[in-house]
């Protein structure tokens, strides 16, 4: 019995263990698979996500370097030198340099932009679309 208030309670019921002695084998699977799935929906909430990749990337290496260029090739259908070029003039910056390309601004507007919509890219490519058709009416 648990007699901690709390907002939220999750329990994971997870049944016998396959092995019989072992107690943490299923408890440990099933408690980092629950811990996967809500910090993924966190991730979701902060606009670190868009559709099923995680944009916000920070290119500290040549790994996440080689990453951030698959994320933008595969959203935007660039080359990948052009991808490079895009990943260099947003300042190394993933949703950036998406916003720079779907939206047709620069490195300062879309920073601007993206730091109102407190860095949620979908937010800024509905925002600076918004712009967009006002300004053309």
């Amino acid at each position: 019995q648990v007699s901690i208030e709390t907002d939220l309670d999750i329990r994971l019921v997870v049944g016998p263990e396959v092995l019989a002695g072992s107690t943490r084998l299923k408890a440990g699977t099933v408690t980092k698979m629950a811990l996967n799935i809500l910090s993924t929906g966190v991730m979701v909430r902060l606009g670190k996500v868009y559709g099923n990749r995680m944009v916000d990337v920070a290119v500290t290496n040549k790994k996440l370097h080689d990453r951030a260029l698959r994320i933008l090739q595969d959203l935007t259908n660039l080359s990948r030198e052009e991808a490079g070029y895009l990943l260099e003039h947003s300042g190394r910056r993933v949703k950036l340099a998406l916003l720079m390309h779907w939206t047709g601004i620069d490195q300062n507007e879309g920073s601007s932009l993206l730091a109102e919509c407190n860095g949620n890219l979908r937010a800024a490519v509905q925002n600076c679309q918004k712009s967009l058709e006002i300004a053309g009416d």
